[in-house]
């Protein structure tokens, strides 16, 4: 596994780090078929209780094609995150090309029945020691 950069963004308080790696052993260039594992952590500046309820994600590869997933949760939880406190989870993206960028937004609930969305801030996938492209 070898690790990217991290990425982070800051929305009403809430926090969301990334942590990008690119997964050689499970990834088959000959095959066209590169895979990256991201660590995420979530962290509540806020006064208040936040629950993740939903998630957006806009995967684009090298060559332009977008990929948007949608879905409950996060990992198969909707994690409630207390003031002060992070939340934590590993997932990861296959790709039919050697580069490519991940981006989205998580929908949460604060304990007042309040939504509001964050930003997951956007982040490359590339394979080390290669040419960068702009995705």
């Amino acid at each position: 596994m070898v690790h990217g950069s991290a990425y982070s963004a800051e929305t009403e308080g809430m926090v969301v780090r990334v942590q990008p790696s690119f997964l050689a052993a499970q990834s088959d260039p000959e095959a066209g078929h590169w895979v990256w594992a991201y660590q995420i952590e979530i962290v509540n500046l806020t006064g208040a209780t936040v629950q993740v309820v939903a998630r957006r994600w806009t995967i684009t590869d090298a060559l332009g094609r977008v990929e948007e997933v949608r879905g409950s949760g996060v990992v198969g939880e909707q994690p409630v995150i207390e003031p002060g406190d992070s939340f934590s989870y590993a997932s990861g993206c296959p790709l039919t090309t050697p580069s490519g960028s991940m981006v989205g937004a998580y929908y949460c609930q604060d304990e007042e029945g309040r939504m509001f969305e964050i930003a997951i801030p956007h982040f490359s996938l590339d394979v080390p020691d290669t040419r960068r492209t702009l995705n």
